[in-house]
């Protein structure tokens, strides 16, 4: 495995130092101009993060921020209960709505990740309780339990949501995914369990080494190598 001072020395060459590097890490997030919101979210937000990452998946990310005020008038201000509530004549509605993005498979997620929320809050006080008081240590265990209890909350959809609220992660961009590669962490995108867990051993190594967090470690990864 690589030292994070080598990883992190090859970012700096490649972005003009350690100073102009660690102010690229500090300022910017993977493929996006969004800042991250510190401090902690009420459940409608949680469920608005999440409902937001969803519809951008995949699409021009900068629609569906100009539609946004017409999302939150379209689904109650993601009020978590009534949402979790979304019946056959609100689908006919909401598909219909020229104020969002008329997607039929990502409207019918809002209401099972309502209801994810609506656990979350009873489990640990609030949604937000519930997420940033998981271990990033396992922070693949986070991700698997947004994937299965959640909807459409797989693959980098949930890491974006969680970066952009202020919780410590990593994205498997691509950048990221060719500097494991490079690092000998991993041989592929990691798709599985076993390689998953490599990933969130290496991370943990990395965080310990250098005392961030793993977002910082994951920047850094981001500027060290090109996907090619």
């Amino acid at each position: 495995m690589e030292k994070f001072e080598t990883i992190f020395h090859r970012a700096a060459n490649r972005h003009g130092g350690e100073d102009a590097l660690r102010e690229k890490v500090a300022n910017r997030y993977v493929g996006s101009n969004v800042e991250i919101e510190a401090g902690p979210k009420s459940d409608d937000r949680w469920l608005a993060e999440f409902s937001k990452r969803i519809f951008q998946a995949g699409f021009n990310w900068s629609v569906v921020e100009n539609k946004w005020e017409g999302f939150e008038a379209a689904f109650w201000s993601f009020n978590p209960r009534r949402c979790a509530e979304i019946d056959m004549e609100d689908m006919e509605r909401l598909t219909t709505d020229t104020a969002i993005v008329r997607n039929p498979v990502k409207i019918k997620t809002v209401a099972p990740n309502a209801r994810m929320i609506i656990e979350m809050s009873n489990k640990a006080g609030s949604a937000d309780a519930f997420i940033r008081g998981w271990a990033s240590e396992d922070y693949v265990g986070l991700l698997s339990y947004l994937q299965k209890h959640g909807s459409h909350l797989g693959a980098n959809t949930a890491s974006y949501a969680l970066r952009f609220s202020g919780v410590p992660s990593f994205i498997l961009s691509n950048d990221v995914t060719a500097a494991l590669i490079h690092a000998g962490i991993i041989d592929k995108p990691a798709t599985g369990k076993r390689a998953k867990q490599a990933v969130q051993e290496a991370f943990n190594h990395w965080t310990a080494e250098c005392g961030e967090d793993l977002t910082y470690v994951s920047r850094v990864l981001a500027h060290s190598i090109d996907a090619g």
